[in-house]
């Protein structure tokens, strides 16, 4: 892209090295701003050049601090709306709160839809988000949602390293469609493991539909939280015969130990969520970039060109 002139990409304090590389890959430098905590704690943001007319970009994932960083791009908005932005496009590489999707209880919110309307009444017009945990979160909204896919980098990530010995398995139902497009990009065979939740943090296997034995294994979900779902496929798939097992996800939460004391060898992640400061130097983890896939997404919006496009 050559004219930086009609747009700025701003970058909340949540994620500043992908917004920085996604500057990067666009060729431009990111908005001047001032991200600041005032002495009671609030937040105060001041946007230190022109907007007027200009169509802004402001990239924040809602993960580690969910709740500051939500209201933080509340405020982003807010500023850049009153300094008469021509259009404001939140980039949300994380949206925070997409389990939240429904009410599986008589009396819970459905926090998702809370998060989509506090950012269209802050002044949002449009959002650039990838892997929804949920993707029905996209009909929340009354404004347009582009919703891209890491598995074109997650696929690049293991191609050359597959072959005929090799498997992919999804660890829950809930990511069958995910795993066998997958599977397919990487030609893999396909399997299942069947899943029963207990509570929020545990989960025990029902089954194992497909075979395994004697093959690589690569487990293939959204996103790696507290790894139970992950340790528990894999403890499965290494019971039933799997010679080595890599995981990989789009968003790398990682929260506490995740995944420590599992039988998975190598974990791949995107860089939706900065790693947590003790895993930025574990060898088991390995971070593929989705910083230009973001950048080709914010270039097709700025052009009027299609961004489902980017995905095939």
């Amino acid at each position: 892209m050559k004219d930086h002139s009609s747009f700025l990409l701003f970058s909340g304090s949540s994620h500043p090295e992908l917004a920085g590389l996604t500057a990067k890959s666009l060729g431009c430098s990111l908005g001047k701003v001032s991200v600041s905590t005032f002495p009671d704690r609030e937040i105060g943001i001041e946007i230190l050049e022109n907007v007027r007319g200009r169509d802004a970009f402001v990239l924040q994932t809602i993960a580690r601090r969910p709740n500051h960083y939500l209201m933080e791009l509340l405020i982003f908005v807010d500023a850049l709306k009153r300094a008469s932005c021509r259009s404001i496009t939140a980039v949300l590489p994380y949206f925070g709160y997409a389990r939240q999707d429904r009410k599986d209880k008589g009396r819970v919110p459905i926090t998702a839809k809370l998060v989509a309307d506090l950012l269209q009444r802050a002044g949002v017009d449009r959002v650039l988000t990838m892997d929804l945990h949920a993707p029905q979160i996209q009909g929340f909204f009354d404004i347009p949602v582009d919703h891209l896919f890491a598995r074109s980098v997650l696929t690049k990530a293991v191609k050359g390293k597959t072959t005929s010995q090799c498997v992919v398995v999804t660890p829950d139902l809930g990511s069958i469609k995910l795993a066998r497009t997958f599977a397919h990009e990487v030609g893999a065979d396909f399997a299942i493991v069947d899943k029963r939740r207990v509570n929020a943090e545990h989960v025990e296997p029902d089954a194992l539909i497909g075979s395994v034995k004697g093959k690589e294994v690569f487990l293939v979900d959204d996103m790696v939280s507290t790894g139970e779902t992950l340790k528990t496929a894999a403890r499965v798939c290494k019971g039933a015969g799997a010679t080595r097992i890599t995981a990989l996800a789009t968003h790398g939460l990682l929260v506490d130990d995740a995944l420590s004391g599992s039988a998975i060898e190598k974990l791949i992640v995107t860089d939706t969520i900065p790693l947590p400061e003790e895993r930025k130097s574990d060898p088991m983890i390995e971070v593929v970039s989705v910083a230009p896939l973001f950048s080709q997404a914010i270039e097709s919006i700025l052009s009027a060109k299609s961004v489902s496009s980017l995905q095939s």
